[in-house]
């Protein structure tokens, strides 16, 4: 996403953002009791977790969860900006009927590769890859992710990031779409 596609931010975007923030500071001296030197990490988890209450961090790989949660903490208190997720962790299963329907759809297993992966190709079965919201948290982490190994990696999908620690902090070639190339080699 260049900075000519980010979008403006609408009244209600803005307000989001502000009943969301004086919940967590609101919420700041519960996350004291509970963790007193990660309260704000904490606040900021939950006042999160009630602006995008279907969101579901289970399954992510241990230290995947904790850059995306350490990302948007920083994203969130620095920068006043939150980013929620919409899609984490998938099982092989949902992966495997998610490919399916795309192939029903498009007609063809190269065409719905360019939206959707099988599931021993994809970094949600890895539980590396998150898809997030909304357009300026993703925005923001596009900018701002590689601080957490986070990296946008397709072109054709602005919510798509992967924790990728094993680029040792450059940014991973990113593809035109899932299916582009032998993204995932069989090695890796």
């Amino acid at each position: 996403m260049t900075e000519s596609r980010a979008v403006p931010d609408r009244l209600r975007d803005r307000l989001l953002r502000m009943v969301t923030r004086v919940l967590a500071v609101l919420l700041l001296p519960a996350a004291f009791l509970r963790a007193p030197g990660r309260a704000r990490h904490l606040a900021c988890q939950w006042a999160l977790g009630l602006r995008y209450p279907a969101e579901d961090l289970r399954g992510l790989d241990p230290r995947a969860r904790k850059a995306f949660e350490d990302a948007r903490t920083h994203a969130f208190w620095q920068d006043g900006q939150l980013i929620g997720l919409t899609s984490g962790h998938r099982d092989a299963a949902e992966q495997h009927r998610m490919f399916s329907e795309e192939v029903r759809r498009t007609g063809s297993f190269a065409a719905a590769r360019q939206r959707v992966l099988p599931p021993e190709e994809s970094g949600h079965v890895r539980g590396i890859a998150m898809d997030v919201r909304p357009t300026q948290g993703a925005y923001w982490l596009e900018l701002h992710g590689g601080r957490y190994d986070l990296y946008r990696t397709y072109d054709n999908e602005w919510w798509h990031f992967e924790f990728r620690p094993e680029t040792d902090g450059r940014p991973p070639v990113r593809m035109p779409h899932p299916g582009a190339s032998p993204y995932y080699s069989a090695t890796s």
